[in-house]
């Protein structure tokens, strides 16, 4: 039976790093067969639009930012990585907008930006199928609801195939069967695996709160047979899996 741990949102700098923490020992000692990620592992806020021209646009920390992500994506042991709207998308954005010049050069494509040719990450910039029947993509493919695993459900009835996404924060998996005769003829999930953000550092919450959840996502495939599971995490980092406590 092959195993797959998929990461959520780290949004390096505003990352959990107990929940971080308390993860990498759970994937170090669980030892799975794959370790993906949904994306926004960095949140890189120096290249919003919502801090052009602002005092964060100048603060000169990307690259300690890209630093600690590339760090914990090794940790975590991630070997797949998919596009993100706060990855390649808000990078490749800020270079066409305000130095297009650079835009096309080498150095500074994602891939090589993040060094993952050298952590031997296979970077996605689609939707990919990482088991039968199941894809793998950031979230922001389709549309936003704003209940936990609906925006996955929605997603997955729109390209008919279960999906496992990041990107809304939230965690849940919704299923939509269809039937007919008596007999189902198909069903696929919409599995949304939170995030691994401390919601304490994201100072744009008007209110200092939201609909967010800690997690993240496992797959049990057996041939062409694939069991999703959500693992969800206390405030302080911890989970509990297979009656085992994990905590940084």
């Amino acid at each position: 039976m092959k195993t797959v741990v998929t990461v959520s949102d780290l949004q390096v700098p505003y990352h959990h790093p107990r929940a971080v923490k308390a993860l990498a020992k759970f994937i170090n000692d669980w030892q799975p067969d794959v370790v993906q990620c949904v994306g926004d592992e960095l949140d890189a806020p120096q290249v919003s639009r919502w801090t052009r021209g602002m005092r964060g646009e100048y603060l000169g920390k990307l690259h300690k930012d890209r630093d600690v992500a590339v760090r914990i994506l090794e940790q975590l042991g991630v070997t797949h990585l998919s596009r993100s709207n706060h990855g390649s998308d808000r990078l490749e954005s800020y270079l066409r907008q305000n130095a297009p010049a650079l835009a096309d050069e080498p150095e500074l494509r994602y891939e090589r930006y993040m060094r993952l040719d050298e952590l031997g990450i296979t970077y996605h910039r689609q939707m990919f199928e990482f088991a039968p029947g199941w894809l793998l993509g950031h979230g922001d493919e389709g549309g936003l609801s704003g209940q936990a695993g609906t925006t996955g459900t929605k997603l997955a009835r729109a390209v008919g195939k279960s999906v496992c996404i990041g990107h809304t924060h939230r965690a849940a998996i919704v299923p939509h069967t269809e039937a007919f005769g008596g007999k189902v003829t198909r069903t696929v999930y919409g599995m949304e695996v939170g995030c691994l953000m401390d919601m304490g550092k994201a100072g744009y919450l008007k209110s200092g709160g939201a609909n967010w959840q800690m997690g993240f996502g496992i797959h049990f495939i057996e041939g062409k047979r694939v069991s999703p599971h959500l693992v969800y995490m206390r405030p302080d980092g911890s989970f509990t899996w297979e009656k085992k406590e994990w905590t940084a």
